[in-house]
């Protein structure tokens, strides 16, 4: 505990020193501004700041981006219990993330289990500096929900293969520098044999994109086209028809990310900016106070139990089907929570257009939630996993 206080207090002392006021949240309000909030990194991401730049750099020097990896792939080397402190006095500080990954969130943790330490020197520190944008290569026309359908052929071409065919819903495709990317390399056998997990630079010929565009308007999906795109057989990761393995570890840090969003934000401060407050200190709208009061005390049980499992698993468990309860529930909880910002700000938030809108960043922000459902696994297909695989009911 001795050792944790220090290690407090050298955090507490580092970050009054080197967050810029304006990566605090309490420099916006408490409130997000969308993607001009949002650092993803990447071969051609343009910073919204000097300050946003500043924040990611001084945080990647200490390997804070991702503070429990080894320090020779761009971590800190921190213990789960450091790096519980570290997040603390970053929410105390409301410090914004100086870094959202792809490679973070799903591809460095499927790295660090099954890549070779060739491999893990040559992404994983990229990734901790946030020098390359990754995006995820799973879903196809025909293979959604089953996912190991998949048709998107690898041809063995000695040191590396010709791709050719199609993925869908791929997040900010037309932004990536890399895809880490599930190919067929054999049609022989089980669908989930012959499954391969490769990586490549999207910057080549053999690849082109098309943004899907949304009901919200805005566009982070996108279909994108393999015609002979070459990826090389050194970023083959783990064996060659043996990817379902990674892929199937690799959703669970994707569900189990999802589910952050899950995680409360203060709606009640929201609510009374809007609403106002009655003569005895409290939001003026009764029912929508205690309707945000359910929503606040749901969100907080569902961020300790997602404490729990990222402890768990930090500690080599396995969470396996449970990452499926925590990506439902919290997408669950999202969902609710644009519903009383939409109340909250009332006839306000039908507005679609215009700088007092923010282009209508409420509403369109509404109608991005209900992809929710959909993205990492549909909630039907969580629900399912759920009663299998949780509740052991019958089939």
């Amino acid at each position: 505990m001795a050792d944790l206080d220090g290690f407090r207090n050298e955090v507490r002392s580092w970050l009054e020193e080197n967050c810029p006021m304006s990566m605090r949240a309490s420099a916006t309000g408490g409130l997000a501004s969308g993607e001009d909030d949002v650092c993803w990194g990447g071969r051609n991401f343009e910073f919204k700041s000097e300050d946003q730049k500043l924040w990611l750099d001084r945080m990647a020097s200490k390997g804070w981006t991702v503070p429990t990896w080894p320090t020779e792939y761009g971590g800190a080397g921190l213990s789960n219990a450091e790096a519980k402190v570290l997040a603390s006095e970053l929410r105390r500080v409301k410090a914004k993330s100086p870094l959202v990954s792809f490679g973070i969130w799903m591809l460095g943790p499927a790295l660090l289990k099954f890549g070779t330490h060739e491999q893990k020197l040559e992404h994983l520190p990229k990734i901790a500096r946030g020098e390359i944008r990754w995006c995820q290569g799973y879903s196809e026309p025909n293979a959604g929900s089953d996912l190991a359908s998949l048709a998107t052929k690898a041809e063995d071409k000695g040191d590396h293969y010709v791709l050719n065919g199609q993925k869908v819903w791929t997040s900010y495709a037309d932004k990536a520098d890399w895809i880490f990317c599930l190919v067929r390399t054999d049609n022989t056998g089980s669908k989930h044999h012959g499954i391969s997990f490769v990586l490549f630079d999207m910057d080549q010929e053999g690849v082109s994109t098309k943004p899907i565009k949304l009901i919200s308007g805005n566009s982070p999906f996108c279909e994108t086209f393999f015609d002979n795109a070459i990826a090389l057989k050194s970023n083959l990761v783990g064996e060659e028809n043996k990817g379902w393995t990674i892929a199937k570890y690799l959703l669970t840090h994707e569900r189990t990310g999802i589910s952050d969003m899950g995680v409360p934000t203060p709606l009640n401060m929201l609510a009374k900016d809007k609403l106002g407050l009655s003569d005895d200190g409290q939001i003026s709208e009764t029912m929508l106070r205690h309707q945000i009061a359910e929503h606040e005390i749901d969100a907080a049980a569902f961020m300790f139990t997602l404490e729990r499992a990222k402890d768990e698993a930090k500690a080599g468990g396995d969470i396996g089907a449970f990452s499926s309860m925590l990506k439902y529930y919290g997408t669950e909880l999202n969902k609710q929570r644009h519903e009383m910002i939409l109340k909250v700000n009332g006839s306000d938030a039908l507005e679609w257009e215009g700088q007092y809108s923010n282009e209508g960043d409420i509403a369109r922000n509404w109608l991005r939630t209900k992809a929710n459902s959909i993205e990492g696994g549909t909630s039907e297909v969580q629900l399912n996993i759920i009663s299998k695989r949780i509740l052991d009911l019958p089939a």
